[in-house]
């Protein structure tokens, strides 16, 4: 038995999740919440699925994990009975440094941090969180695991933005990619599904909150939808995905709107939010469904995008064999998945409705038995995937 406890950690808060690499199985998981603030929040979800909360001051990571740890001892299963061999943290960017998972050691750290530069959302938290866990968990090895890590197999022209050249190198600005994670653990799902076949060609929509679709072939990614940020892409649930960057100046001058003005609007304020008041697509189509015009467009304008990404990454691809689904939106929405794939029958698609619609636990097919094209809706687990991965870089 090789265990990994994974830790998710942002500025005020972290998920965790006790993980057996060799069955898959999660042996426990929670979420610690309101860190800093005047309450903080602990839920703590134990292998049967027996979840306890508790409401109390949580002042910073340290105290966090100290509250994490005092959950595995009243609630199980025991880390004296099930000891970790290390630790497995998500950070969001690694640059173009960390091109897969990495020992974490002080120099590491340093680079993490200077990285915040190109993520200030999510890489100073991660850090946080890394110094807490290394502080209650001395004696084993911590490793970093960067969602930015698969797409380093881009080629130059795949990532690089058409700016002044000289300009891009002294900032970094380049295109990088996210849920790398995600789009690694189900593209290699789809492939063993299918037998495991040489150069394969794939589709991958993540498609939650944040959304992004990649392009894989032969298990590396070719073409990913975020860019240098989260931001850039698809509709997601509060970001706006593509825009004309010039939309920015006319509101900044126009509307006299400043710098923080314009990135939360972008980040927080727009996508499904933006369009239909409501950032969840089951809020979505909800109030689609009752006849409400904004959520009919929002929904209208979400499948446009999808559908714009998956023919321009078919002709990067030169075709494709399957198209995988994941996530909270692209695992439950059978009305995005039916949408999405509904003008591609051109490239061999053919989705099968009774199947689409149909609830299912697993891998699952959703296309026709005389479709060209293997259409999936694959499960993600990135904390597997993370558990994976760590325990890899120790052997």
């Amino acid at each position: 038995m090789s265990i990994v406890l994974v830790i998710n950690s942002g500025s005020s808060s972290f998920k965790y999740q006790l993980v057996d690499t060799a069955s898959g199985a999660s042996l426990a998981s929670g979420h610690v919440e309101r860190i800093g603030q005047h309450e903080g929040h602990a839920t703590h979800i134990d292998a049967t699925g027996v979840e306890t909360e508790r409401t109390l001051p949580i002042p910073d990571h340290t105290a966090g994990f100290q509250v994490m740890l005092d959950a595995f001892a009243e609630q199980g299963p025991s880390l004296t009975e099930f000891p970790p061999v290390a630790l497995g943290h998500r950070v969001v960017h690694g640059g173009a440094r960390f091109f897969e998972p990495t020992l974490i050691t002080p120099l590491v750290e340093i680079n993490i941090d200077e990285l915040s530069a190109l993520a200030p959302l999510h890489n100073p938290g991660a850090l946080q969180g890394i110094r807490a866990a290394k502080t209650a968990f001395p004696d084993v090895p911590h490793v970093a695991v960067f969602d930015t890590a698969f797409h380093q197999t881009l080629a130059p022209d795949a990532y690089t933005y058409a700016i002044d050249r000289e300009l891009a190198e002294t900032y970094r600005i380049r295109r990088y990619g996210f849920h790398g994670t995600s789009h690694k653990y189900v593209s290699e799902a789809a492939a063993a599904f299918l037998g495991d076949p040489a150069d394969l060609r794939q589709l991958v929509f993540h498609l939650g909150n944040g959304a992004s679709v990649t392009a894989v072939r032969g298990g590396r990614s070719v073409e990913t939808s975020m860019g240098m940020t989260p931001l850039e892409g698809l509709v997601m649930g509060t970001r706006s995905g593509d825009i004309d960057p010039a939309v920015l100046f006319a509101l900044a001058h126009r509307a006299e709107m400043t710098i923080h003005e314009l990135d939360a609007l972008l980040n927080t304020g727009s996508g499904l939010k933006g369009l239909a008041g409501v950032s969840d697509m089951r809020d979505v189509l909800a109030r689609a469904a009752a006849g409400d015009p904004d959520a009919e467009l929002a929904f209208d304008v979400y499948v446009h995008r999808l559908r714009s990404y998956a023919g321009a990454y078919i002709a990067q691809l030169g075709g494709v064999d399957v198209i995988s689904f994941t996530a909270g939106v692209g695992e439950n929405s059978a009305a995005v998945r039916r949408e999405a794939m509904a003008t591609l029958g051109f490239a061999g698609v053919a989705i099968d409705h009774a199947r689409n619609e149909a609830p299912g636990r697993g891998i699952r097919v959703i296309s026709t038995d005389a479709s060209a094209v293997v259409v999936l809706v694959v499960p993600t687990n990135e904390e597997l995937e993370i558990a994976r991965q760590t325990a890899h870089i120790l052997r």
